[in-house]
C-alpha cells in the first residue's frame, strides 16, 4: 500500500493544524516585532538558506503582505552556510538597521551562517525572529566552533515542529523519509504572525501598508505610492 500523496496530505493538515498549539505568546511576541518594526518606519528582512528560502519568500514582497519587507538574498545560496564566518563575513554586507527586524528560518539550526547572522543582528540591537525545528535542533550538535545553535539567539522562537530530517512519510521500498513539513508549519506560524501584527497596528490607530495584488486593476499604482516612500531601503539594484 503506498497512497503516498494522500498520506502527505494528511500529514501536512495535522501538522498545520497542530503548530499553533501551546505558541500563542510566541506568535504574539513575533507579531509585536513586526508591528514595531512598521510602525516605526523599518524593513522586516527574512533570510532562509537551502528550502528554508521559501519560508522567507512567504512573508516578503507579496500580496496581502507589508510593503515593508525585504527577503535577504545570500550571493552563495546556501553553497557555504556550514563554514565559520560565513556569517561574519555577510552581515558586513548587509544593511540592517536598528529599526528593522530580523526573521532567521533554520530547520536545523545547526548551521553557522544563520547562526552568526542572527548573533551579529542581535549586537546590532535588532529584534530577531527564529522559526526552527526546537526539540530537533536541541537534540542536534552545533556546526559552529562553540557549539552554539540558532534558537539561543532568537528573541522570539517559532517551533514549526518538524521532525528529524524534516521529512515525515516511510514509503515501502525507499531507504528514506519523504515529504518535507517545515514549509508548510513555518509559513503557518509566519503568516499568523503577521496578521496578529495587522491588527496591533490597527488598534494602535496605524494603517498597514499592505500589497494589493499586481494582478488586480490599480494594483501597481496603489503599490507604487507605497513603495515610493521606501524606495532607498527596497530598491532591488
Amino acid at each position: 500500500m503506498y497512497k503516498t500523496a494522500e498520506r502527505f496530505k494528511e500529514e501536512i493538515i495535522k501538522r498545520i493544524d497542530e503548530v499553533t498549539e501551546g505558541q500563542d505568546e510566541a506568535i504574539h511576541e513575533a507579531a509585536t516585532i513586526f508591528a514595531d518594526t512598521i510602525e516605526r518606519g523599518g524593513i522586516i528582512r527574512a533570510f532562509g538558506s537551502g528550502h528554508s528560502f521559501g519560508n522567507a519568500l512567504e512573508i516578503c514582497g507579496r500580496a496581502g503582505g507589508y510593503i515593508q519587507t525585504r527577503i535577504i538574498r545570500e550571493p552563495s545560496t546556501g553553497i557555504y552556510e556550514m563554514l565559520n564566518g560565513t556569517g561574519v563575513e555577510f552581515m558586513k554586507k548587509l544593511d540592517l538597521r536598528p529599526q528593522d527586524c530580523l526573521v532567521v528560518i533554520s530547520n536545523s539550526g545547526r548551521n553557522p551562517l544563520g547562526i552568526e547572522m542572527a548573533e551579529l543582528a542581535q549586537k546590532r540591537g535588532v529584534k530577531t525572529i527564529v522559526v526552527t525545528a526546537l526539540e530537533v535542533s536541541k537534540a542536534g550538535t552545533s556546526r559552529r566552533s562553540d557549539g552554539k545553535l540558532l534558537y539561543e539567539f532568537g528573541d522570539v522562537v517559532l517551533d514549526n515542529k518538524s521532525s528529524f530530517g524534516d521529512a515525515c512519510i516511510e514509503v515501502e521500498g525507499l531507504d528514506t523519509k519523504v515529504g518535507g513539513t517545515s514549509l508548510y508549519t513555518g509559513c503557518m506560524l509566519l503568516d499568523c504572525a503577521i496578521m496578529e501584527s495587522l491588527d496591533i497596528l490597527l488598534d494602535r490607530g496605524v494603517t498597514p501598508p499592505v500589497f494589493m495584488s499586481a494582478n488586480v486593476d490599480g494594483g501597481p499604482e496603489f503599490n507604487q505610492k507605497l513603495l515610493d516612500k521606501f524606495a532607498d531601503r527596497l530598491a532591488e539594484y
